[in-house]
């Protein structure tokens, strides 16, 4: 369809009724069957809306009125909700976003996935008691404003950073410890990194916190190595929280997005703090994958060992495994594990985890999961289970060959993004696979993301 056959015009309003969400949170009308994406909408509401933009398939409109509002919407308690990126489903009941997100799984079972809804059971989504401060790391950029530094999240499809007190969805622990940074910063004239111009030198402040333990990491990501007024800041740091454990350095002195340089140093304290996920602890470094929710990583993964079906009897091969999280889960009632993982750092933080929690039946190796499986297979290496967590990305095709051809009894694929999951599990069910029951995991309250663990049983 061309703009000219497009039922709606720039600059037109329209009255719409709003019939489901985008996987990025906006309203979806459809006009004349061509649909309007309108941020700040929700399903079975009625409203006027004015036409933002027209593309060649679909258009952006701009919510006027709310004539009929959704039983599921609520009052955003956060401040700068509107502006800022970081969250997109605080005007929405809890309980009405877990009902989209079990609903954003079925849907792409379904459409990409072909499976039978009738006969895979996708269960209600598992939620939080309280779902708020529940990420373990704030990772904020800094910048400055009026000679003063700024500390936030970028505002909406900008790269303005938004100054925040406090952010609603991280431990309230982080958020003192930033604040506090940033002033003891500004007290010894610190400059934050422009990176426009390339000059200046803070670029990001990082902090990890240790839900059980309390631990606390504060880490400095820096244009150049140098570290004005080291000692003192430093001083001012570990008196003020003793919680902190260790503090560090990462230098990054490209033009670039990415946060972290090269070259990480420790410039006091331990090179590690440690946290546990039900009775496993995990060692972290500044540098370290350790999921931003630990009390809904143990839900996830609590279901994925259910859903492994180990006696002890058993070899599990776990894909992607990044620091051993999952394979140690696995590894409490496996008889062996093998881990594999593309980041050589995350295979040596899993040893550690391994030996860090007395686990002799797990091991670890270096390099892309689709590569080292197939060769551990071509050896006469076999798993009765394999445990898959890819990226969002999905499973690279060569891997799932090698499952189809290694034929586990039982695969469990946990994702992090419903549409992948969901095209990988018809790859799969084509090759005798069947999708047994999904679990979709609320690791990310009021955002759209959505976890989501599979049971597949050879057939």
């Amino acid at each position: 369809m061309s703009k000219l056959q497009a039922p709606v015009m720039k600059n037109e309003y329209y009255d719409v009724t709003f019939e489901d969400l985008t996987h990025e949170g906006a309203g979806v009308a459809k006009i004349e069957g061509f649909p309007v994406f309108v941020e700040n909408a929700l399903p079975d509401e009625r409203g006027k809306i004015k036409v933002i933009k027209v593309k060649k398939g679909f258009a952006y409109g701009r919510l006027i009125e709310l004539y009929e509002k959704s039983k599921n919407r609520v009052e955003a308690p956060c401040p700068i909700y509107s502006q800022c990126g970081g969250c997109q489903l605080q005007h929405v009941s809890y309980e009405g976003q877990l009902d989209f997100k079990k609903k954003q799984v079925e849907q792409v079972l379904a459409r990409i996935g072909k499976l039978d809804l009738n006969k895979v059971k996708v269960h209600p989504t598992l939620g939080m008691n309280d779902p708020w401060n529940y990420r373990n790391k704030a990772q904020v950029p800094i910048g400055e404003r009026e000679g003063g530094l700024v500390a936030g999240f970028y505002q909406k499809r900008s790269h303005d950073i938004i100054d925040m007190e406090r952010c609603l969805i991280q431990q309230a622990e982080n958020d003192e410890v930033v604040k506090a940074v940033k002033k003891i910063c500004e007290q010894y004239g610190i400059r934050a990194y422009n990176e426009e111009k390339h000059k200046g030198w803070l670029r990001h402040i990082m902090v990890r916190y240790g839900l059980v333990t309390q631990e606390m990491m504060v880490v400095f990501v820096t244009k150049t190595a140098d570290f004005p007024h080291k000692n003192d800041i430093i001083n001012k740091i570990t008196k003020q929280f003793p919680h902190v454990k260790s503090i560090v350095q990462n230098i990054n002195n490209k033009r670039t997005n990415v946060i972290f340089g090269d070259e990480t140093k420790i410039l006091w304290g331990d090179e590690y703090i440690y946290d546990k996920i039900g009775e496993i602890k995990f060692a972290i470094s500044a540098r370290s994958f350790y999921q931003v929710n630990p009390e809904q990583t143990k839900v996830l993964y609590e279901k994925a060992l259910k859903y492994a079906g180990l006696t002890g009897a058993e070899s599990v091969i776990d894909a992607y495994c990044g620091i051993g999280t999952i394979s140690l889960f696995l590894a409490q009632k496996a008889k062996n594990v093998f881990g594999v993982e593309i980041v050589p750092e995350a295979i040596e933080d899993a040893k550690r985890n391994a030996e860090l929690n007395g686990f002799t039946n797990a091991e670890f190796a270096v390099g892309e999961a689709e590569v080292v499986i197939p060769e551990w297979y071509k050896q006469g290496n076999k798993a009765d289970v394999i445990v898959v967590d890819p990226p969002r990305k999905g499973c690279d095709e060569a891997l799932l060959k090698t499952i189809l051809d290694m034929k586990p009894k039982r695969v469990v694929y946990v994702s992090c993004n419903p549409g992948t999951l969901a095209r990988d599990l018809q790859v799969l069910e084509q090759g005798g696979y069947e999708t047994v029951e999904v679990q979709p995991v609320d690791m990310f309250p009021h955002t759209m993301h959505c976890e989501a663990v599979a049971w597949l049983e050879l057939v």
